[in-house]
């Protein structure tokens, strides 16, 4: 009995080697491009915020205007750092889930390289002045093409390896990234051909586009990083998920809620009047899976607080999921129709929901999975551990810095607006504070983020150590046993033994 147990333990973890194997390119190729992107996102909105408080910077580049560089500093943050973070994340985690090994690793980096091209050709776009004007969809219109065959490329074969994976348990990480790369196309599609094939009146226009943004953090981004969350949280603990109930109460709700959010920025247009508020009520009620999905991970998680303390990967996690409870809270507060609505419309508190829910929220839960999965590609350990201290202390004082000086703020903002009495630049300079206290944050998240880069190009490259512990945030004594495995594999990488699930 012993002997078939061991037998079994080991072609598991021969599996579970050539699925990383066979993912380690394409990963990497996304990661490490995503973080790139990541900081020329972040010196892009450390101009833009720069030109707040002093209009005066860098006013001798046409390139470099306000109008041109913010639309830029947020594409480079959603389509060159989001999505290919997602990218890894689901057809790494698919693939381990469903059990197969990935046949088409060829066919996912090249469609990589076409991501990564359309998105350079649509910085480029905005920054020349051919924005189209619509956020979050600046890219020039050619661009919505070759970004959605790119996207079929990469996760078709994701889809195929749940299709034929062995009969057995469906777990809830496969359900959020399931339905995340379906939401996707039907949003992306959607958007783009009612605005650039079949454009109908302006002013529906700006409701497409709000529902849009909304979408697109509520039905891709946060069900990937719930998902990436669900699966990290038992795999570094080695506990079980702490309620199969609550998890799919989470998932459910989201998928009914998150549909109809968004229009709530059309508030006082000439449209039939339930629709803004249908739109508020829907962002307000997002609570419900938000609070859903925090209280299971967090139960699930901190019964471990040794565990918590050593792993990076769960720090990270914890992070972003404190920062989903903190945009589930942003979303009722500033969703009120009677009070705070009107404030937040033209004012910085939407950019400062907007940093919370990609970076605040998505990001860091996506950082945690960069720390669990590299080693594991790579078969090699992080360099420094000192490295991912700084990254994680500089990006969750700078990250919570942005979110909440733009979220009050704009609060601020949006009451200098409403006082009649007063001209429009005096509430306009009244967020004067915030706005340089919001380029000082972005310098110290942009200092953390270029070692980040740093150290993973590094991993790449098998630079990274060989060692008998993992790289942990603690003293890393006491590990005996090499957390690679006999064959490459290093799921004993974190602190603990782990689940599937």
């Amino acid at each position: 009995m012993s002997s078939a147990i061991q037998s079994t333990k080991e072609q598991d973890a021969l599996l579970r080697a050539g699925i990383d194997r066979s993912l380690r390119h394409p990963v990497m190729f996304f990661l490490t491009s995503g973080a790139a992107w990541l900081a020329v996102s972040i010196v892009l909105g450390l101009v833009a915020s720069a030109k707040v408080h002093s209009p005066e910077f860098l006013t001798g580049c046409s390139w470099l205007t306000y109008g041109r560089v913010f639309p830029a500093h947020i594409n480079a943050l959603v389509y060159g750092w989001g999505f290919q973070a997602a990218f890894a994340v689901i057809i790494w985690m698919m693939a381990r889930l469903s059990r197969k090994e990935c046949t088409a690793a060829g066919l996912i980096l090249t469609a990589g390289h076409v991501w990564n091209l359309a998105v350079a050709m649509g910085l480029i776009g905005i920054l020349s002045g051919s924005s189209t004007g619509m956020p979050w969809m600046e890219f020039p219109a050619f661009v919505w093409p070759v970004l959605l065959v790119s996207y079929f490329a990469i996760v078709i074969w994701s889809f195929i390896q749940f299709r034929v994976q062995p009969e057995g348990h469906v777990y809830i990480s496969q359900w959020y990234l399931l339905g995340a790369m379906v939401w996707f196309p039907w949003i992306y599609i959607t958007a783009n051909t009612l605005l650039f094939c079949i454009p109908g009146q302006p002013l529906m226009g700006a409701g497409i586009n709000a529902w849009y943004k909304s979408a697109l953090i509520f039905l891709f981004f946060t069900p990937v990083a719930l998902g990436a969350a669900y699966y990290l949280a038992p795999k570094v603990t080695g506990r079980a998920v702490y309620s199969y109930s609550l998890a799919k109460l989470g998932f459910w709700s989201l998928a009914i809620i998150a549909p109809w959010a968004g229009m709530q920025k059309l508030v006082g247009a000439p449209i039939p009047y339930f629709m803004p508020y249908l739109g508020a009520a829907a962002t307000v009620m997002i609570f419900i899976p938000a609070i859903a999905a925090s209280i299971n991970i967090l139960r699930t998680t901190l019964s471990s607080s040794e565990i918590l303390a050593a792993s990076p990967s769960l720090r990270f996690t914890i992070a972003g999921i404190i920062g989903l409870l903190l945009l589930g809270f942003a979303a009722v507060v500033l969703n009120l129709p009677g009070s705070t609505l009107p404030l937040t419309q033209f004012s910085m508190s939407g950019y400062g929901f907007d940093i919370l829910a990609i970076y605040g929220f998505f990001s860091f839960v996506m950082f945690g999975a960069v720390y669990f999965i590299v080693p594991r590609v790579t078969r090699r350990e992080w360099l420094s551990k000192r490295l991912i201290k700084i990254h994680f202390l500089l990006s969750v004082y700078g990250i919570m810095t942005v979110a909440l000086v733009a979220l009050f703020g704009g609060l601020e903002q949006g009451i200098g607006q409403e006082d009649w009495q007063q001209p429009w630049e005096a509430a306009a300079t009244r967020a004067y504070p915030y706005a340089v206290a919001t380029t000082i944050a972005w310098c110290f998240i942009l200092v953390s983020n270029v070692f980040f880069f740093i150290h993973l190009a590094l991993m790449w490259m098998c630079l990274g150590r060989r060692s008998v512990h993992p790289t942990l945030l603690v003293s890393d004594h006491g590990h005996a046993t090499n957390p690679h495995g006999e064959d490459g594999d290093v799921d004993n990488a974190g602190p603990g033994h782990v689940v599937a699930h």
